[in-house]
C-alpha cells in the first residue's frame, strides 16, 4: 500500500512509518517541522530515507492534495499541543485540517481506503469515577482555590455523594477540560462521522501517555517520561506535583505503532475509537522511582515540590478492553520505555537548559502554581 502520515516526521509518526517501511508499504510523509518539536527546520537523522518527505501545512488545501494524490491509507498524527493560550489554533490544526482530509477525498473522488485520526486520553478529562452510592459520575475540573490549599482529590458533582473512587474510562467517555482534548472530541467526531456518511472507512485513536525514544526534548508538553528523564540527566530531582500520588497510565511507542497497523489492516475497526494505554495504573511517584532506578540514582525518593500545575487530571487510566478484543495488547513494561528513552538522550546532542527554559515558561504561563501554606 501507499500510506501517507502526517505528521510523520514526529514521535508517534517516524515509528509507524518504520514498521510500515518493515512491512513493505511505501510511505509518505507530511510534516511542517515546527518549533518547539522540531528546533531546526529539517528532516531529523532518524527519519529513513525511503521515505517520500513533503514540507508542508496540513491547513493547506494545495498541500494537503499533493501528499492525498495516489495514497491508499492516510494516519493523520499531525496536531497541535502546547499550554499556550491561543485556543484558535487548536482547532485550526486538529479540527479543519481533519475536515479538509475528508473534503479532498470527497470532492477529488480520491479512491483512500482508510484513514486513521490521533486522538487523546485528554478527551477525558478526569475520567470516571463512582461516588460513595456506586454511581457513576465525571468531576469537572478541580477549581483553582481547591488546588492552592493543597486539596487535591476531586469533588463530587452536584446531586452525587462522596467520597469518590476513579475508574479505568472506556471509550464511552468525553468529558474534556482544556482546549487540546476538546479540539479532539470535534477531531473524533469529524473523522467518524464523515467517514460513515461518505463511505471512508475510519479510525479514531485516544492515545495515552506515550513514551520512548525520539519524544522530542524541547516540547514541554510531552509528559513525566521527558521531564524526569531530563532531570536524572543532569542529576537533578524531578519536579513531582501535587502528592505524587497520582495516577497515570503510560504506554510504549511500540506497543502503540503495534495498535496502529492492527487497526490498519483489520476491517473491524472501521468506524470506531480505540484506547490504546499500557492497561496498568501507575502513581507519578512510582513512575519518578522507576526512573531513578534506571538511572542508578540509589537512595531516591520521590518528594512533592510544594507545586501544582492548574489545569491537570487527578487521576486517569484508559480502558484498553475493546482494543485488546481485536487482539492487541501492551506488551512492553514501562521500565522498557524509560530505558529507551535514556538511550534515546545518551545520543542526542547535551540538552542543556532545556528543562529549566520549558519550567520557567509553565511558570510565566502561570501553569505552575505554589501551594499556599497557612
Amino acid at each position: 500500500m501507499n500510506i501517507l502520515i502526517t505528521g510523520g516526521a514526529g514521535f508517534i509518526g517516524s515509528h509507524t512509518a518504520d514498521a510500515l517501511l518493515a512491512q513493505g508499504h511505501r510511505v509518505r510523509v507530511l510534516d511542517s517541522l515546527e518549533a518547539p518539536v522540531h528546533p531546526v527546520r529539517r528532516p531529523p537523522a532518524y527519519l529513513d530515507p525511503r521515505i517520500e518527505f513533503i514540507l508542508g501545512d496540513v491547513r493547506s488545501e494545495r498541500v494537503m492534495l499533493d501528499a492525498l494524490r495516489g495514497v491508499d491509507a492516510v494516519y493523520h498524527l499531525a496536531a497541535f499541543q502546547d499550554y499556550l493560550p491561543i485556543f484558535s489554533r487548536f482547532f485550526d490544526v486538529n479540527v479543519t485540517s481533519t475536515a479538509l482530509i475528508y473534503e479532498l477525498i470527497v470532492r477529488e473522488r480520491l479512491p483512500i481506503r482508510k484513514v486513521i485520526v490521533a486522538s487523546s486520553q485528554a478527551t477525558l478529562g478526569e475520567g470516571l469515577y463512582l461516588d460513595a452510592d456506586g454511581r457513576p459520575c465525571l468531576p469537572d475540573i478541580r477549581p483553582d482555590e481547591q488546588l492552592a490549599r493543597g486539596e487535591w482529590e476531586c469533588r463530587p458533582p452536584m446531586g452525587f455523594r462522596g467520597p469518590l473512587r476513579w475508574q479505568p474510562t472506556d471509550e464511552s467517555v468525553a468529558n474534556p477540560q482544556n482546549q487540546y482534548g476538546i479540539s479532539k472530541i470535534a477531531e473524533e467526531k469529524v473523522a467518524l462521522h464523515l467517514g460513515k456518511r461518505y463511505g471512508i472507512p475510519s479510525v479514531a485513536m485516544r492515545y495515552s501517555i506515550v513514551q520512548g525514544p525520539r519524544q522530542s526534548f524541547h516540547n514541554a508538553y510531552s509528559g513525566a517520561c521527558r521531564v524526569f528523564c531530563l532531570a536524572m540527566h543532569q542529576n537533578l530531582d524531578p519536579p513531582i506535583y501535587e502528592d505524587g500520588r497520582q495516577v497515570r497510565d503510560f504506554v510504549n511507542i511500540h506497543d502503540v505503532v503495534d495498535a496502529n497497523l492492527l487497526v490498519l489492516h483489520d476491517d473491524r475497526a472501521d468506524g470506531q475509537m480505540f484506547h490504546v494505554g499500557g492497561d496498568r495504573a501507575m502513581t507519578v511517584s512510582d513512575f519518578a522511582s522507576v526512573v531513578a532506578q534506571v538511572f542508578g540514582r540509589r537512595g531516591y525518593e520521590p518528594k512533592p515540590c510544594g507545586k501544582y500545575r492548574f489545569g491537570d487530571t487527578r487521576h486517569i487510566c484508559s480502558d484498553v478492553s475493546k482494543l485488546k478484543a481485536l487482539g492487541w495488547s501492551p506488551r512492553r513494561s514501562v521500565h522498557e520505555s524509560v530505558e529507551g528513552y535514556r538511550a534515546w538522550l545518551r545520543e542526542a546532542e547535551n540538552p542543556g537548559a532545556i528543562l529549566q527554559q520549558a519550567t520557567a515558561q509553565m511558570q510565566a504561563l502561570n501553569v505552575v502554581r505554589e501551594v499556599v501554606t497557612s
